[in-house]
């Protein structure tokens, strides 16, 4: 898959040091020009439905997981790749000089029929809630809480990936 970025969280950071990786799966939905998101009510921002792999999980039953948990849609293709993005920043554990997140972009069809969320606790906390958005919408709501000191760490991330897709439709 290509690499489409690099993000440095932390300009002090040693991406080359003993590293802490994790993977995630992150679907596009995209029904004329409006994207299916998830929206934090707590933060205001919008992010992709999709979440970390588990243990020898495949990218597709990752995909197919999370989508459904985050969203209650069931993904029933995966169109093509998009691309992925690696992020650096300061680890939370001690024993480690970086962490790393590699993101991966699917551009996938859903079902027209949701089901209920199934939401982690943080989750809860920040308010997801699945909705249909146009993606103008979507990149001016997330430029306008970019540089919040409480801003999401992600919200960069999706944020580029939205002027992306917007460059392509």
């Amino acid at each position: 898959m290509d690499l489409l970025k690099e993000i440095l969280h932390n300009e002090k950071i040693d991406k080359f040091g003993k590293t802490f990786s994790r993977k995630a799966v992150r679907g596009i939905i995209l029904k004329n020009k409006q994207l299916l998101m998830i929206y934090s009510k707590k933060n205001g921002d919008y992010k992709f439905p999709g979440g970390g792999v588990d243990g020898d999980e495949t990218h597709l039953d990752t995909l197919k997981r999370e989508v459904l948990e985050e969203s209650g849609a069931t993904v029933s293709k995966i169109v093509k790749e998009f691309g992925k993005v690696i992020e650096y920043d300061k680890p939370l554990e001690d024993e480690y000089d970086v962490f790393k997140m590699t993101s991966f972009y699917y551009i996938c069809k859903v079902n027209s029929e949701f089901t209920n969320q199934n939401l982690d606790l943080y989750e809860k906390e920040l308010g997801f809630e699945p909705i249909w958005v146009d993606i103008d919408k979507a990149i001016n709501k997330n430029t306008s809480i970019i540089n919040n000191s409480d801003s999401p760490r992600w919200v960069i991330r999706e944020n580029f990936i939205l002027k992306k897709i917007k460059q392509l439709i």
